[in-house]
């Protein structure tokens, strides 16, 4: 049987938590792979141990572990939710440094970002080594997985290959869209002329360096409202949690 809830009733964080690569419900049986098994060996779990997973796309179970062998373990599936979505938050971040986009990775699905789309802006073009490609994907996919393990979430955030400006706009989900820019007006005063966030809202960082003027004026002609986060000059991962943050905020507020 699969329960209903909401955002914040989910099953207990503070079990052992795992995502499936396969579709679960309950009652039935879940086997992992190599890569869950050997993490619950390093935390010294054993069978009869209660656990939780997820798919991260909204299913939460509860079940106990059968089976910890070297490449795989099984998990008994006796309880499972299914957790409604937050409203979303579309998250378009410039394709930048490796690392910084990977912490970004981690931050965004920890407030629960809808999804991951990189633009390869043109000051995108001078970072070495940046974030680029199918295997760096992959290597963003696997740090959200641990993020949402960690989190408590039930989503993960739908991941999107990098785009070109132009790409990124004709793919706007409906709702508000904003983009961040030094000297706008403070995002919380472009969110609060919104009056209803609950279709979800799009937010665009841009590079180091800031937009080219083509690349600003395309955001606005696309019906990106401009918006700033203050004086300070920061870098696209602190501005983009800080932005995630804020827009998450206003969303529960109008929620």
């Amino acid at each position: 049987m699969v329960e209903r809830a909401g955002a914040q009733e989910i099953i207990r964080v503070s079990l052992p938590t795992f995502v499936a690569d396969e579709p679960f419900a309950a009652p039935s049986t879940v086997t992992l792979g190599e890569e869950a098994a050997h993490h619950m060996r390093v935390r010294r779990l054993e069978p009869g141990v209660r656990v939780r997973l997820l798919d991260g796309q909204g299913m939460s179970a509860e079940g106990t572990l059968t089976t910890l062998a070297k490449r795989h373990a099984m998990i008994a599936v006796d309880r499972a939710v299914t957790v409604d979505p937050p409203p979303p938050i579309h998250l378009l971040l410039p394709v930048a440094d490796k690392d910084r986009m990977l912490w970004l990775a981690e931050k965004a699905t920890e407030l629960a970002v809808a999804s991951w789309r990189p633009v390869s802006f043109k000051r995108s073009k001078h970072v070495n080594p940046r974030g680029e490609g199918s295997t760096f994907q992959q290597k963003v996919r696997a740090r959200m997985v641990s993020a949402l393990e960690q989190s408590g979430g039930a989503w993960l955030p739908s991941m999107y290959p990098d785009a070109t400006v132009e790409h990124a706009i004709g793919a706007r989900p409906e709702g508000v869209a904003v983009v961040m820019d030094a000297g706008a007006p403070p995002l919380l005063d472009v969110l609060r002329r919104e009056r209803d966030l609950s279709t979800g809202v799009t937010l665009v960082v841009g590079p180091e360096g800031g937009f080219e003027a083509p690349e600003r004026a395309a955001f606005e002609r696309g019906g990106f409202h401009p918006a700033s986060l203050g004086a300070s000059v920061l870098r696209f991962e602190t501005a983009a949690l800080a932005a995630v943050a804020a827009v998450r905020a206003a969303l529960e507020q109008q929620g």
